[in-house]
């Protein structure tokens, strides 16, 4: 009797402990199948995610320079759709993609919805699992750019390249000068005795220069006619001086470079014409405001920003009686650093001014150099350095290569430009 009923408690408790199993393991199951869910979630999830990193960094990529905001627009969109197809089982039911241009700089903007079908959730209300995702991307684009190269010939850009090409000059002349002067009156001059002494002057590195200028803006170009680059001296004869044309803005370089070729020092009719005022530095940079139109934001070939790149040795001689800020020679003759002033109203119309002063040659053996220019030679720098837009000044000693300074005085206004808000 007694073992019976021990049987039948022990039938009792088999069968209790399967219907507590069974409701145990119907919460197992459901939890089982969340995290099943939410692992493939998080998967795809993180899988979206990076094609909206992915889409918005394409319609801002520097490929994508030239295209219109659209068209980046549709690059980006495009781009994200056919990544999304490997975030199953995650369908994106939800997309908006923009992007938009002010001035050079461009920001795209992406933002998705996207929904799963849970495996067991809707046997607890939870059928769908949604998500939502946002990228952003924005970047300055680069800018087009005019350059207007204002080139001093003056004669003073005679003067021997190096401190060797100028202990020659002087070895071989009479009068000790270092210039090679281009005295049309002498056919013996001291320009054609640097040529037959094989003497390099600045302005012949200078022409040099200008040229290799060319390929390396070509270089640096991310674009199709990114850069238009005119040419500028202060003349070819004393006669005439004044901001002359050597080619204009053209985006067509390799011509500009062929034009270059022809820069050359500035003649003069005879010695001492006009008083030697031979470099109206003034005239020059009124010219040149003129000269150089308004610029604009740089966002396309019609808008390009504006550039004056200025290479002279920094010192005026020229006639202005009432003007100098220097004292005056007998008859107005004004010897005097560049007037920043000048400078300074090019600047206030968003032209951006990037300056490579070729150190003025001191000449302490000379009475004219002591009693009228070594009193400001220390001011000459300084002036040039002021009248240059933020971080483009460069100065390079005649001993030093114009032709580096040129290319990463280039450089270096490209790079400001495409900072500068």
């Amino acid at each position: 009797m007694f073992a019976a009923h021990a049987r039948r408690l022990r039938a009792d408790e088999r069968g209790a402990v399967a219907v507590v199993f069974a409701f145990v393991l119907i919460p197992m199951v459901l939890f089982a199948g969340v995290a099943m869910d939410y692992t493939r979630f998080a998967s795809a999830k993180a899988k979206l995610d990076a094609a909206a990193d992915a889409a918005v960094l394409a319609a801002t990529s520097n490929s994508t320079n030239t295209a219109s905001a659209e068209a980046a627009r549709k690059i980006a969109q495009d781009l994200f759709s056919t990544l999304a197809d490997n975030a199953r089982p995650l369908n994106v039911d939800g997309l908006n993609v923009t992007v938009s241009d002010k001035g050079v700089d461009r920001t795209a903007q992406l933002s998705y919805t996207a929904r799963m079908r849970t495996t067991l959730g809707g046997v607890v209300g939870m059928e769908w699992m949604t998500a939502n995702g946002y990228a952003t991307s924005a970047q300055s684009r680069a800018p087009y750019l005019d350059f207007y190269l204002v080139l001093d010939n003056s004669p003073s850009m005679g003067v021997g390249a190096t401190t060797a090409d100028i202990a020659k000059m002087v070895a071989n002349t009479s009068d000790k000068c270092a210039f090679a002067c281009h005295d049309m009156s002498n056919a013996n001059n001291y320009y054609d005795l640097a040529k037959k002494l094989g003497v390099t002057t600045r302005i012949d590195v200078l022409r040099s220069a200008t040229q290799s200028l060319m390929d390396t803006a070509a270089s640096l170009a991310a674009m199709p006619n990114q850069f238009r680059i005119g040419i500028y001296d202060f003349g070819a004869d004393a006669a005439n001086a004044k901001l002359t044309e050597i080619t204009p803005l053209t985006p067509i370089l390799a011509n500009a470079k062929a034009k270059a070729g022809t820069i050359d020092l500035m003649t003069v009719p005879y010695q001492n014409y006009n008083n030697d005022m031979l470099t109206p530095l003034t005239a020059i940079m009124q010219a040149a405001n003129q000269t150089i139109s308004d610029p604009g934001d740089g966002s396309g070939p019609s808008t390009p920003q504006k550039v004056m790149f200025l290479v002279s040795d920094g010192v005026a001689d020229e006639y202005n009686p009432t003007g100098c800020s220097r004292p005056t020679a007998g008859g107005g003759r004004c010897q005097a650093p560049i007037t920043v002033s000048q400078c300074d109203a090019i600047k206030a119309r968003g032209v951006r001014i990037a300056v490579l002063y070729t150190t003025y040659l001191p000449l302490p053996t000379n009475g004219w150099y002591n009693t009228w220019l070594a009193p400001f030679a220390g001011a000459i720098s300084p002036r040039m350095s002021a009248c240059a837009s933020p971080g483009l000044f460069f100065e390079v000693s005649p001993s030093q290569g114009i032709a580096e300074a040129m290319a990463a005085l280039f450089k270096q206004a490209v790079v400001v430009a495409r900072l500068t808000k």
